[in-house]
């Protein structure tokens, strides 16, 4: 009997040492001098910076089906290139059968390396796969950290949608240092994130 081929799991996957994300260089050569001028710090320290990225899913049947909710963290481990960790009821809810404790969607947090990769394949690969896509929303969280919600995630091309049929949305907040919604924008606007362009 033929062995059974193993892959290697994708939280396990590593980038040589001395890799640097194409994103993070851009950042450190073209979007801090921007910055610098547009905002007129004195110091490359107070640039702000991007410190992570979080991804929430909500699975909404997972209250019948816990299969649901491995198959979603399995396949947003495939997106990220991270694995994924359950999120769990804080409460009992009769309404909708659900119980303290049980899992009802997955989360990711994104550093450094993994963030950066995340960022570069959402601007330039899946956020363009958007059918009619005219830009995202402007509106930040009055701390200087963006939520982006999507409705389907299947605008990103790991997922193979005849192998899990389930269309479901996901948040995807970007925190960063910035003191400002102003420099906020102006930080993400400069990695590639595509605003909404308003006619004056």
């Amino acid at each position: 009997m033929a062995k059974k081929a193993t892959s290697k799991p994708v939280e396990a996957q590593e980038l040589p040492k001395e890799y640097v994300p194409s994103l993070k260089k851009v950042y450190k050569e073209e979007i801090v001098d921007k910055l610098m001028k547009q905002f007129s710090y004195t110091t490359v320290m107070q640039v702000p910076k991007l410190v992570k990225i979080t991804i929430n899913e909500g699975v909404g049947d997972a209250t019948s089906d816990k299969k649901m909710v491995e198959e979603a963290a399995e396949e947003l481990a495939k997106i990220v290139g991270q694995k994924a960790i359950l999120t769990h009821s804080r409460k009992d809810v009769s309404n909708f059968r659900l119980r303290k404790g049980m899992p009802i969607g997955v989360k990711v947090t994104l550093r450094d390396v993994k963030m950066y990769e995340f960022l570069e394949r959402l601007v330039r690969i899946s956020l363009p796969r958007i059918r009619d896509f005219n830009g995202i929303a402007e509106k930040m969280d009055g701390r200087g950290n963006y939520t982006l919600g999507l409705k389907e995630q299947i605008i990103f091309p790991e997922v193979d949608i005849d192998k899990n049929p389930r269309i479901h949305g996901m948040e995807i907040t970007f925190v960063t240092t910035a003191k400002t919604d102003e420099e906020a924008h102006a930080l993400l606007a400069a990695f590639g994130l595509p605003f909404k362009k308003h006619n004056n």
